[in-house]
């Protein structure tokens, strides 16, 4: 037999802003996570996904530091892809933005399957800061879009069970600690593209799990998915059982109809087929399927309301049509986790593809005649034949390597001595952010810096803190330790740590700064307030040029003491961190809103108006945030200009 599929290089080049450096500063706090069940609700949820609503959500970021140095200037820049085409399809992924499958195009009638973002803009709405929009997102991790989405993964070819190639992508993820990949082929004259997933869990007990897989598509369609009933959660925060497709005197499978932005977990049967559709006007569209392990489905949509259209506008260009998402997950719904057992693992098959049916109809009548056209186009029989083909070649060592990604696992696979077969983390892929815990694993003890500068990641797994806490206890070793203690849940113990380094630190803003994120958690306002401003002293009279590293230091240390001595109206004092950032810091939208609310508590109204007038972009605004609007209405009883209107709820 001859294959046709091939893998190869390519280049995708997009108007793209620069992601910038991490925040240096350990994430001693989540971020404000809007899925998150409210307690009216608890009581009304089926037993096994209450159950799972309440096991482990993720309390911390640690270890992975926060994504936030991104601003919103794009030039043209070149991102090294890969491309799986057979005579039926072309897909595109660029494993360097966390294996995105960024277009998935029908060979046969030149028509995209997927929304394809056409810029490269980073927002903050990922764990941890920076996600972008646009084709279909791998999210592990915690609920939330995955902390890999703007992060390398490693790639390689690898045989394929047709006797052809896949593309195998892989990582180390780092909040559950779990390694995953995602095999990616194209079966010869096949019209979907089939995905083999694979989370393991090589540790001796059990670990909470979440995947869902985001499938971005173009929001003027019909959404089918084999359901009844749907769970419905808003930015409101509130978690209720409604009827398919008509909700609230609307139908809700059209995602133009919602005003707000909303999720719609539908309530797929057991034993039912597992499968979700976006079709066009025309009956054209996209299809996702997959064996039953992968049991929820969901659409997302944004709205038509002034927020949602703003926040599209905010993640593409002017005049690029918008996108909602279908998704497919391991849970019913996001707000659950799933309990992997020690030793064990979780795989399952996904396939896209085209899909041509009518959409228009009544609702029973229109799923029977998609579910018979599936049937059709790829039988159910053929993808559970399909999974249990590629399960023997999930072990498949990899061969050319295509791309490289971060060397956390081999650090991890150093350690633990696991074996991973199909998913080799190999010891040539440390780098520097790996040294020093290298060192502490082979020689028990943390190394000093060989130059003044802001201190590298911090591991707080539970075996790295008990190597911690067997170390010498240097100050350095005890910053690293009292983070480690901080997310175990043992703050007390943490301080502890973090003073006694301050008797010997030669670098006081670390610790002065962890422990004033422990006085503000306490409530100790005050004090908090007086070891911010110490800490940017210190930090001022330390660094040692205006690079990149020192220069992410101080802004991201100056956006919490200015928070934080505004809080408690020490206005001056505040004035005096604004003064010292430097010009380019004070320029960014984040800080331009920070400088309008420190005018207004100045007492000088009109000039901070005036920021709002000159306009600014807050780069990194939060998902679901509402702090410029707030501001807005403390200096002004006129509405919300449109620019500045990020709302995804309803008022009240």
């Amino acid at each position: 037999m001859v294959i046709v599929t091939t893998i190869r290089r390519a280049a995708v080049t997009l108007p793209a802003a620069q992601l910038g450096p991490d925040n240096p500063l350990p994430p001693l706090l989540p971020l404000d996570e809007v899925h998150r069940v409210d307690e009216r609700d608890r009581d009304e949820l089926p037993r096994d996904m209450a159950r799972q609503t309440d096991y482990e959500p993720l309390r911390s970021l640690l270890p992975v530091r926060v994504r936030d140095g991104y601003e919103r200037t794009r030039e043209p820049r070149e991102f090294d892809a890969v491309v799986i085409e057979n005579d039926r399809l072309r897909a595109t992924v660029l494993p360097g933005l966390g294996g995105r499958l960024v277009s998935l195009v029908q060979l046969t009638t030149g028509r995209e399957l997927l929304y394809r973002n056409p810029v490269f803009q980073p927002a903050n709405f990922a764990l941890n800061g920076a996600w972008f929009s646009g084709g279909v997102e791998w999210n592990i991790g915690a609920t939330g879009h995955t902390t890999l989405s703007c992060s390398p993964l490693h790639a390689a070819r690898v045989p394929a069970p047709d006797g052809g190639e896949m593309l195998r992508l892989w990582e180390w993820e780092r909040l559950r600690d779990l390694p995953f990949q995602v095999d990616l082929w194209l079966p010869d004259g096949s019209d979907f593209l089939h995905v083999g997933v694979r989370v393991r869990n090589p540790h001796e007990r059990p670990v909470p799990t979440y995947w869902w897989s985001n499938i971005a598509v173009p929001e003027r369609c019909r959404v089918l998915a084999p359901a009844e009933e749907a769970w419905h959660f808003g930015y409101e925060r509130r978690l209720r059982r409604v009827p398919v497709p008509e909700y609230d005197g609307t139908d809700r499978t059209y995602p133009p109809n919602s005003t707000f932005a909303a999720d719609y977990f539908y309530d797929v049967p057991d034993g039912r087929r597992r499968w979700i559709a976006a079709l066009d006007a025309d009956g054209h569209g996209l299809v996702q399927t997959s064996t039953d392990t992968l049991r929820g489905r969901k659409l997302f949509v944004w709205g038509t309301g002034s927020g949602g259209r703003r926040w599209q506008n905010w993640l593409t260009e002017p005049g690029t049509g918008g996108y909602c998402e279908i998704q497919a997950g391991l849970a019913r719904t996001q707000l659950e986790h799933v309990r992997l057992d020690a030793g064990g693992e979780l795989s399952w098959l996904e396939a896209y593809g085209p899909l041509d049916t009518d959409p228009e109809g009544e609702w029973p009548a229109v799923l029977g005649a998609a579910e018979d056209r599936l049937e059709t186009v790829l039988p159910r029989a053929d993808v559970d034949a399909a999974y249990a083909a590629w399960k023997p070649y999930a072990d498949t060592e990899p061969g050319e390597l295509l791309a490289t990604g971060s060397g956390w696992g081999a650090l991890e696979v150093l350690r633990g001595g696991f074996k991973l077969p199909g998913t080799p983390f190999d010891e040539a892929t440390l780098t520097d952010a790996q040294t020093p815990w290298l060192q502490l694993l082979r020689s028990g003890l943390v190394p000093e810096p060989r130059r003044v500068r802001p201190p590298g990641e911090t591991l707080v797994a539970p075996h790295w803190r008990d190597m911690l806490e067997t170390a010498p206890a240097t100050p350095l070793t005890e910053y690293h330790l009292g983070v480690a203690q901080w997310h175990a849940g043992d703050r007390a113990q943490a301080v502890r740590s973090w003073e006694r380094a301050l008797e010997l630190a030669p670098s006081l803003w670390p610790l002065l700064r962890c422990l004033a994120v422990a006085d503000r958690e306490a409530g100790n306002h005050e004090r908090a307030a007086d070891r911010y401003e110490e800490a940017f002293d210190d930090l001022c009279g330390e660094r040692r040029d205006d690079g990149e590293q020192w220069t992410a230091a101080t802004a991201a240390l100056g956006r919490e003491a200015l928070e934080t001595l505004l809080a408690v109206g020490r206005v001056a004092a505040a004035r005096g961190v604004w003064e010292r950032l430097h010009p380019t810091t004070r320029h960014r939208g984040r800080f331009r809103l920070i400088e309008a609310g420190l005018l207004l508590a100045e007492a000088r109204p009109d000039e901070a108006l005036a920021v709002f007038y000159a306009g600014f972009e807050v780069a990194d605004l939060r998902e679901g945030a509402e702090t410029i609007g707030r501001l807005w209405a403390r200096l002004s009883d006129e509405p919300l200009p449109e620019g500045f209107d990020f709302r995804m709820r309803p008022e009240g």
